[in-house]
């Protein structure tokens, strides 16, 4: 499949241009309807971890907060692409416990944790299991939705599993797609993953921003899940990371949530718009700076916010020795419908 990407930013070494990366965005709102763009936003991309919060909600829905005791920062780790920082690991230890679950039931597989991948020094009596996974809070909130449902444990991650297909269609209803036609994946953490447009996948980010606990039962689930993410956004992400750093400085305005290979989503409750993009080559610091710019432009942040995420908006290059090298910078102008 070929894809319409434009150019969204440039990395340069010293004054000379050494990347171009080239992506799409589509901005949407809470209908569907296009309000800008940039590339191709009808081209498909596999969602990754930007569809954690909707692979919560048939649980959300099921009132398993409730019947397990979940607290509000353990619904934010079932949308989480967490550090495996103590924090977490405790948290999905609790979530399992809650759930007549151990971590042998879990299906993620385990890798080194985000923060030592990072730079930050592996305690040598460490001792990695999948609880350590960045996906382990979505696959505790699986096997509790099948603890709740009498539904079979070892197969939770089967595309035919009753909990994958309630994934699917909740995804189906909100983004106003068939099931025939996204996409099917695997994940990196062995679960299902699904594909659809870019335009789409901003629909049920606009529709996840702008739910309210005064809405339907479809709505005040979501709100239940976007609220828990808002007020704990290193729940979800991890300490120093881009989804805590934005979803904290939106105070309440949004909430958003970045996927492998360059899958960024964003959904705003103030201005009721969903922002999902891709970046054609997968780099995070350009997603990153991307979504930024795109708020910027479309006034969501406001200067003082931006100001605040410069960072991440126009990140230095370093080289091993901390030295700056060169600049990352977003140069795309998005087109109004």
């Amino acid at each position: 499949m070929s894809f319409n990407h434009e150019s969204l930013a440039v990395a340069k070494r010293g004054d000379h241009v050494e990347c171009i990366h080239r992506g799409s965005v589509a901005v949407v709102d809470t209908q569907g309807r296009l309000i800008a763009y940039a590339g191709d936003p009808g081209g498909y991309t596999f969602s990754r971890s930007a569809l954690k919060p909707f692979q919560a909600l048939p649980f959300t829905l099921a009132g398993g907060i409730t019947r397990f005791g979940f607290t509000q920062q353990q619904t934010a780790l079932m949308c989480a692409s967490h550090s495996g920082e103590e924090m977490h690991v405790k948290g999905v230890s609790d979530m399992l416990e809650k759930a007549g679950c151990t971590e042998h039931d879990l299906g993620c597989g385990c890798h080194l944790p985000e923060r030592f991948a990072n730079g930050e020094a592996v305690p040598p009596d460490f001792a990695m299991d999948q609880r350590h996974n960045n996906c382990s809070g979505k696959h505790a909130g699986f096997l509790a939705f099948c603890q709740m449902g009498g539904h079979s444990r070892h197969d939770y991650l089967d595309p035919s599993h009753t909990l994958q297909r309630e994934i699917v269609k909740v995804v189906s209803d909100l983004s106003g797609t068939s099931p025939t036609q996204f996409w099917y994946g695997t994940d990196g953490c062995n679960a299902p993953n699904i594909g659809l447009p870019l335009s789409r996948l901003a629909k049920i980010w606009a529709r996840f921003g702008a739910a309210s606990k005064d809405g339907d039962e479809l709505d005040r689930a979501m709100a239940t899940l976007a609220d828990a993410m808002m007020e704990w956004p290193g729940m979800y992400s991890g300490t120093g990371r881009a989804d805590e750093a934005l979803t904290s400085v939106g105070k309440g305005k949004w909430v958003s949530k970045t996927g492998a290979q360059g899958v960024r989503c964003i959904g705003t409750r103030k201005h009721g718009v969903g922002i999902a993009l891709k970046v054609g080559d997968g780099d995070y610091s350009t997603a990153y700076a991307v979504s930024i710019e795109v708020m910027r432009q479309l006034g969501i942040a406001d200067d003082a916010t931006v100001n605040e995420l410069q960072g991440w908006l126009n990140p230095d290059l370093r080289n091993c020795n901390g030295h700056k090298v060169g600049q990352l910078s977003c140069d795309f102008r998005l087109k109004y419908v």
